[in-house]
């Protein structure tokens, strides 16, 4: 693929993206990257100005769903340079999601290509702050013009961009659901698809009524064994072992924050065991004084502390303030992220 058009926009970087604290995902960089698939091929995509779609009241992704989407991560190293947190892990996550909703796969060079020269000319928008970054959000939807279940013809894919703080700024309360549903086996859970997000909207409302941030999903033929939050992987600590779900079950994305922390409680000499999970096993930890930890990771949170997990009128509260491997992950991943350690397996993508 030959090299991307740029239209630039002219404009000086408007004083916003310097907000304290930045909100996660309500402030855009000042460029986009778009390209279209027809006739069975991509074309060679452009950067233009942050700015609207037009689309028809028959677009297809409105009516049947054919949409997908990645969260990725830009920061600044020691000399203000970008780097891009595993992009390569959320290129093949992207190419599988697109698989499973019968969309075309994306070029590399387009997907990773584009991305770097998308943060490359607004590298300005990424924050200085601490704890903040650039969310780089790919993403694409049918584009076809017509009302039928089938597969569109037609795709457009784009990137956009947003200096964003914390997603969450404090830790959590989390409700174990054991009434609705977010993946069976077979489905789309892995996928990171719209609908996957959608059907959660409503549950996800209901227990912010009572006070809780996330729901904690279980299985959805016992809810039995735990899964994901709505926006993240999780991890329990029982005695000397990491425990989080697998993913051989198809029901639960495989987190990039997930698989980097892995690696990182190994190197601390930690066993991690990737194996069903069930709420009792959790429960029997707590009265044995076993369980020590329970966080979440995924890239808008990077790590989220659970300060309460309740489930079936029982509530378990944590005294985060006590933890020792929780930090010392965040600590160890924001380090990698601004280059202020070693990047010794390659995580980062160098602009």
């Amino acid at each position: 693929m030959s090299e991307i058009k740029v239209n630039f926009t002219g404009q000086e970087k408007p004083e916003q993206k310097e907000t304290s604290p930045l909100p996660f995902g309500k402030i855009f960089a000042d460029h986009m990257l778009v390209a279209d698939y027809a006739q069975g091929q991509w074309n060679k995509g452009e950067i233009v100005p942050f700015r609207d779609f037009s689309i028809s009241p028959a677009n297809a992704a409105l009516h049947y769903g054919q949409s997908i989407f990645e969260g990725i991560k830009a920061y600044k190293d020691q000399q203000g340079n970008p780097l891009i947190f595993r992009p390569d892990m959320n290129y093949t996550r992207f190419l599988l999601s697109a698989e499973r909703m019968a969309m075309p796969p994306i070029p590399e060079d387009l997907f990773i290509g584009g991305m770097k020269s998308l943060v490359s000319l607004d590298r300005d928008w990424i924050p200085d702050q601490d704890g903040a970054s650039l969310y780089i959000r790919p993403f694409m939807f049918a584009t076809d013009r017509t009302l039928g279940v089938k597969a569109s013809e037609t795709y457009k894919f784009a990137i956009i961009t947003s200096p964003t703080g914390p997603y969450f700024n404090k830790p959590i309360r989390l409700f174990v659901q054991d009434k609705y549903v977010r993946a069976f086996p077979g489905g789309t859970g892995f996928a990171k698809s719209a609908g996957n997000y959608g059907g959660s909207l409503f549950p996800t409302s209901e227990v912010k009524k009572q006070g809780y941030d996330q729901i904690l999903w279980t299985d959805g033929l016992e809810h039995k064994y735990l899964q994901e939050c709505g926006t993240m992987n999780l991890f329990v600590l029982i005695g000397h072992k990491a425990i989080t779900p697998p993913l051989d079950q198809g029901t639960i994305l495989a987190g990039v924050t997930r698989d980097s922390v892995i690696h990182l409680l190994r190197d601390h000499g930690m066993e991690v065991e990737e194996r069903p999970l069930s709420i009792q096993e959790v429960l029997d930890a707590r009265k044995k004084g076993e369980l020590r930890e329970v966080f979440g990771t995924g890239t808008a949170a990077t790590i989220a502390y659970v300060e309460e997990l309740s489930y079936n009128r029982e509530n378990i509260r944590f005294d985060v303030s006590s933890w020792t491997i929780a930090p010392t992950l965040l600590k160890n991943l924001e380090d990698i992220h601004t280059g202020k350690t070693e990047d010794s397996r390659g995580w980062n993508l160098h602009i």
